[in-house]
């Protein structure tokens, strides 16, 4: 237990530190304009990608065609939702300049709570107790999940094989998501969408910070090419199903799934491959599996129970009750 009441006391100083050095307050509103940034940036996105179905007469739920992507991009929305999350890309990558990773990342999962209440203002769709228990869920286990690997993250150096085994790893995710997509995407529900873009997200997360870590010592070869590559790759493809996703399932629910999965998959990423977690004692292995426990399944749950996904349920012509069995006979 030593070691964890030293990494406690390490985070405490740097805590404390916050006051001795005022720059370091930068950081915290400019994770927050990010997260501001993001959540309006998913909610124009969103109208955009509804926007073309309408006009097109077609559903993007198996997949959005060539001609729905082309158009997207004539949509003012949809433009201007991107635009913001680019600008939400930007302000997280400003505030980690100024304030450790503690005070900056758990910030992010404010755009689920922003989200989910612009969301209800827009579409007069209130959230449930249910919707909002799962969101509390969502938010609460991502707060504890990325302060646990706060408390005990060591920075190391990445040799080549970890390098190679992380493009490896991103490129078997690559061909079974693309593989399952293949399957069911005449069916797939929201939650295979969040999921597949969230964990794409996770190792688009940790070779952003492969390549620029290689480019600022100077390290520029090919496979620090290998790693841009594979990270435009990765974002691309995680861009298309976060699209995709926003024609099966509500803003506030995509960004559910990416607030928890991605760090959650970075995390995982960074333990078992980075060995950034070498020194952590028991206890902090036992505080992820709970907190990433607690948040998946406050994900699932909000997938279930997000009242504009049981309306929409509701609205298909399926018998229920007595009374459809009546109708069949």
């Amino acid at each position: 237990m030593i070691p964890f009441v030293a990494s406690l006391d390490d985070v405490t100083d740097q805590l404390i530190g916050v006051f001795r050095e005022p720059r370091i307050l930068i950081g915290i509103p400019l994770a927050l304009l990010g997260a501001v940034f993001m959540s309006f940036g998913a909610l124009y996105q969103h109208r955009g990608v509804q926007k073309v179905e309408r006009l097109t007469n077609s559903s993007g739920s198996a997949g959005l065609s060539g001609a729905q992507l082309f158009s997207l991009l004539k949509r003012p929305s949809w433009v201007v939702g991107t635009v913001m999350l680019g600008l939400a890309i930007v302000c997280q990558l400003a505030a980690l300049t100024f304030a450790p990773l503690i005070l900056v990342q758990p910030l992010g999962a404010i755009s689920l709570v922003i989200t989910t209440l612009l969301n209800a203002r827009i579409t007069g769709v209130k959230p449930t107790r249910r919707s909002v228990r799962s969101i509390i869920l969502c938010v609460g286990g991502i707060l504890a999940f990325v302060t646990v690997a706060a408390l005990v993250a060591t920075e190391e150096p990445i040799d080549q094989t970890q390098l190679i085994t992380i493009l490896a790893l991103l490129a078997g995710v690559l061909l079974i998501s693309g593989a399952v997509w293949m399957l069911v995407r005449k069916g797939a529900k929201p939650l295979f969408y969040i999921a597949a873009s969230g964990i794409i997200y996770g190792f688009v997360a940790t070779l952003a910070k492969v390549v620029i870590s290689r480019i600022q010592n100077g390290d520029f070869e090919w496979l620090t090419l290998l790693c841009l590559v594979g990270l435009i790759t990765a974002t691309a493809v995680g861009a298309y199903f976060v699209q995709t996703a926003y024609s099966v399932g509500p803003p506030d629910l995509v960004i559910a799934g990416l607030t928890v999965i991605d760090p959650i998959v970075a995390v995982i990423i960074g333990i078992a491959i980075l060995r950034e977690a070498a020194t952590a004692p028991w206890p902090a292995y036992v505080g992820f599996i709970i907190a990433g426990a607690v948040a998946v399944y406050g994900v699932t749950s909000l997938a279930r129970n997000h009242p504009q996904v049981v309306l929409d349920s509701q609205q298909l012509p399926i018998p229920r009750g007595s009374k459809g069995r009546a109708a069949d006979d």
